[in-house]
């Protein structure tokens, strides 16, 4: 057997054969740790099993084991099939509110395309039914390594359906996009966590159930605070606000890995930073502009409406 797959298989085993001495008191386990339980199984059993097979069928569990425990490389090239969005209205008070949607409607728009699955984890509306903030999980072949370049501060040039005088507002919108972290590749302790509980609000502050659903996280070694509520029970809410935190750790250690990337290509098109002011929608002049690349596109409705492809495509070159 590979070296390298041994030595992982060999940690992997310990890790089961501590983990298999508490068994008893499983069902006191988080869920990501009775996860790891699982996974930790089917390698032993995997072991056992190479361990009497003939040549021939320890090549194949061989490739298996290489597969699991050889997963993609956090860095610019891993293929990631699941991300998290993020939107945040910002400057503009409710006409940023209302970008905020329209961005959050050209994303999914722009999935259902591409085919992705693409499902809504948590929205704060104001009373106009703008989004101050909305999460997304999507799904689909490569969708981290096509939208990460889409990071960064959006900014929108029209005149709002409420302006009565006909005046240009400028507003803007935040996006992040997140790589999706399995449990595995993050580790999340419970002694790190802060939980608490209230009842799931919809717009203008009514209650969409008589119990507390509503999951808030606060992560204490980095005070990023999680909210969930469109699930319909605690556990799951709390399952999704993990998810995203997960998500938000991985996307900050990713950030540190590709901290000596090129200076030619940060020159090219930036950092992504989350406060890089990055592509600006000009109704008036029909024209989405990004300034990193210091292009600019026509037709800005139907690039509004989820045809993104050609901007996509251009931070490939």
């Amino acid at each position: 057997m590979n070296q390298d797959i041994q030595k992982k298989l060999g940690e992997a085993l310990k890790e089961y054969d501590v983990l298999e001495m508490g068994v008893a008191e499983s069902f006191k386990w988080p869920r990501e740790k009775i996860a790891r339980f699982g996974e930790l199984s089917k390698l032993k059993v995997m072991a056992d099993e190479y361990e009497k097979a003939d040549n021939g069928r320890k090549k194949d569990i061989e490739e298996k084991l290489k597969t699991i425990l050889t997963p993609p490389a956090g860095g610019k090239d891993a293929e990631r099939n699941k991300a998290i969005l993020e939107i945040r209205a910002g400057a503009g008070g409710d006409e940023a509110a209302l970008f905020a949607t329209d961005l959050f409607r050209m994303y999914q728009a722009y999935s259902a395309k591409k085919n992705w699955a693409f499902m809504t984890l948590d929205e704060s509306k104001n009373d106009l039914g703008g989004y101050k903030e909305i999460v997304a999980e999507l799904r689909g072949k490569n969708v981290y390594d096509a939208l990460k370049y889409e990071s960064g501060v959006h900014r929108i040039q029209r005149v709002p359906a409420t302006e009565k005088s006909g005046r240009i507002h400028t507003s803007t919108a935040s996006v992040a996009i997140l790589p999706f972290a399995e449990a595995k590749e993050i580790e999340i302790k419970e002694a790190d966590l802060e939980v608490s509980f209230s009842r799931a609000g919809g717009p203008g502050g009514q209650n969409v159930n008589k119990v507390e659903t509503a999951v808030r996280v606060l992560h204490k070694p980095t005070g990023i605070v999680i909210s969930s509520r469109t699930e319909r029970s605690q556990l799951a809410n709390r399952e999704r606000a993990l998810e995203i935190l997960r998500a938000k750790l991985l996307d900050e250690k990713i950030r540190k890995e590709e901290a000596a990337v090129s200076k030619e290509r940060k020159e090219q098109i930036g950092t992504a930073d989350r406060s890089e002011k990055i592509r600006t929608y000009n109704f008036l002049q029909d024209r989405v502009t990004d300034h990193r690349l210091n292009k600019s596109w026509h037709n800005i409705q139907n690039i509004i409406s989820g045809n993104l492809d050609q901007i996509i495509e251009s931070f490939k070159k």
